[in-house]
């Protein structure tokens, strides 16, 4: 019919010769397009509704700062994190006439530095950031090297060589404090002022030299000395306490630290009975955290977010084996049987709930051994028993083995009486378990160094930690916490860039930004010598770049991939876009085939 009519409406004349006509290869009509039409909207329809199916099945990236993040990880990487110190040392009762007597010295003492130090700055450390002020103090003549600037120098004249300094040395740390303490707010020029007051006592009958380290910011060295004899002390007091915090490594950027991946440390005290049927022993947990805990909270705050919590647990035995030893009359427990002292089928430790997430929980137990082994003590490899009666496990805890007084149960009682640690126990328990936590942190809990001068006395602090200990965890964790965001960073980065049909939503783009920037803040702290609020900022950009690392949204790739989309989406297009498309070929092939009999006609009536 479509034929007839388009016979009826074609202007073209009619060939007279009807004989010569093949129906095969000629036609009298020109050739419709309404079916071509008809089926090449439908394909259009198709092919312009494609993009907005790749629009509904399109991967949200929220953009993240690459290049950024590359600039990070180079720079930490080639230019290891100094953070600049400042040293001062003050000579008193020395000759001050010389003019070139302190630059001598302070240059004496910086070679030294660098002697010590290895000549490799350690990321973390002071570096070569560091300056060496010397100040020789006679009373009437005062000699400077004015290195580093006159403002936080030592004011000449403020004390003289009289000074009693044998006398109790917590009242000398503390006026040394008093008139050093102008010296902190100094930071912003370089960092904070360690000093060494050098006391030259021509009338002590004591040989030698006296070293003792405050637990502020100071030390002081007293005897009879030259000036030239304490270059190598006083160099070995600024190396090994003021910037390695009293270890022999020094600090590396390597060193695993206690604190978890989202800055917070959970210090849970456990306190355990093995054998409740023999007594039963309480505390008031709750004095110890607001008395004694509480300073020690205050003073790691830049450091870590520290939590404390408490329980009492009953019917926990150990699991390795203690023998009797007469001659210490008591039971033993070696060293080689730490491993397996603590029973992790019986001690529930792992309870609370506030250690969830990326948080380290740091366990200090308080274990009380039953009748049947008590006393029970710890004999060291040497054969002594240890002072403490305690042991740490790196990364997870101590031990404590506290014995009752007395070591027997009444046969009287058929009940076991309960007790309650008195606060002279639990203050001796808190100062073995605070020795604990600073060897966790990497420092040491004696309080004697043997060193070339002999024996340095470390004076301690009601916090803990001392406040030069505090700047070397500062700066510790500052280029720890730098270093890990930056790999973080690095591992997000090159996930993202090799999986591009990864979602990253919004969320995951802000804390990338918000930790770059927490990174670039601690690295401004850390170079004006700010330590404290550089820690706090690298612990901020470690655990930002923690959070963006293991968002939930980002498992979605294991379910979205391109491959998924294809399996889900082939199945409902697929057949119909085909029929299409074979329709399209077909009815286009048709039409050509039918013009060509068209102008075949055509040409053949024009010859004639």
């Amino acid at each position: 019919m479509a034929e007839n009519s388009e016979t009826q409406n074609s202007t073209e004349p009619l060939p007279k010769n009807d004989g010569e006509f093949d129906p095969k290869t000629m036609r009298k009509t020109k050739p419709g397009i309404k079916r071509l039409i008809m089926i090449l909207t439908v394909l259009s329809s198709f092919i312009l509704g494609f993009p907005f199916l790749l629009k509904t099945i399109e991967i949200y990236r929220s953009p993240l700062p690459f290049h950024d993040i590359d600039s990070l990880s180079s720079t930490l990487q080639s230019n290891p994190l100094h953070i600049p110190c400042r040293f001062q040392v003050i000579y008193l009762g020395f000759d001050a006439e010389k003019k070139l007597h302190a630059k001598k010295l302070g240059f004496m003492i910086n070679e030294q530095m660098k002697k010590l130090t290895g000549g490799n700055p350690v990321c973390g450390g002071c570096g070569k950031d560091y300056t060496v002020s010397v100040t020789v103090d006679s009373g009437n003549v005062c000699n400077k090297n004015l290195d580093g600037g006159d403002s936080c120098l030592w004011r000449c004249g403020t004390i003289d060589s009289s000074v009693n300094l044998n006398g109790n040395d917590e009242g000398i740390d503390e006026m040394f404090r008093s008139i050093l303490s102008r010296n902190e707010n100094c930071e912003s020029s370089g960092g904070k002022v360690y000093s060494v007051v050098v006391v030259n006592k021509e009338d002590d009958d004591v040989d030698g030299v006296r070293v003792v380290v405050g637990k502020y910011r100071h030390a002081w060295l007293v005897g009879k000395v030259e000036e030239m004899g304490t270059v190598s002390s006083i160099a070995n007091v600024f190396v090994k306490f003021f910037m390695n915090g009293g270890k022999e490594e020094g600090i590396s950027k390597n060193e695993f630290m206690p604190v978890g991946a989202d800055g917070r440390v959970v210090l849970s005290f456990s306190l355990l009975n093995a054998n409740p049927q023999d007594w039963i022993y309480d505390w008031d947990f709750r004095k110890i955290d607001e008395d004694l805990l509480a300073p020690v909270v205050e003073a790691l705050a830049p450091i870590a977010n520290l939590t404390v919590e408490s329980q009492v647990l009953y019917h926990t035995p150990k699991s390795s084996f203690s023998f009797w030893d007469a001659k210490l009359s008591s039971y033993v427990f070696r060293t080689k049987d730490l491993p397996f002292f603590v029973n992790s089928n019986e001690w529930h430790l792992d309870t609370s709930i506030a250690a969830g997430g990326r948080s380290k929980v740091l366990q200090f137990v308080v274990y009380i051994p039953s009748a049947d082994e008590c006393p029970l003590r710890l004999q060291l490899p040497s054969g002594k028993v240890s002072t403490t009666n305690g042991f740490i496990s790196p990364m997870w805890g101590g031990v404590i083995v506290w014995n009752p007084p007395k070591c027997f149960r009444s046969s009287d009682s058929t009940q076991p009486q309960k007790r309650t640690l008195t606060s002279e126990d639990l203050e001796e328990l808190l100062e073995v378990s605070l020795g604990q936590l600073r060897q966790l942190f990497g420092l040491t809990s004696n309080n004697l160094y043997a060193g070339e001068s002999g024996m340095s006395n470390i004076l301690s602090s009601e916090r803990g930690f001392t406040d030069w200990e505090l700047d070397a965890l500062s700066r510790q964790h500052t280029c720890f916490n730098l270093h890990s965001c930056a790999t973080t960073l690095g591992s997000l980065s090159r996930l993202v860039q090799s999986l591009p049909r990864m979602i990253i939503k919004d969320e995951i783009g802000k804390q990338v930004k918000f930790s770059l920037e927490a990174a670039n803040l601690a690295q401004t702290n850390a170079s004006h010598g700010i330590y404290e609020a550089s820690a706090v900022s690298s612990r901020q950009a470690r655990a930002l770049a923690e959070d963006a690392f293991f968002h939930p949204s980002i498992m979605s790739i294991s379910y979205y991939s391109f491959e998924h989309c294809f399996a889900v989406y082939t199945p409902f297009f697929l057949p119909v876009a085909l029929h299409v498309l074979l329709a399209s070929a077909k009815e286009w092939r048709r039409y050509k085939q039918e013009r060509t009999k068209y102008f075949t006609w055509i040409s053949k009536t024009r010859a004639e």
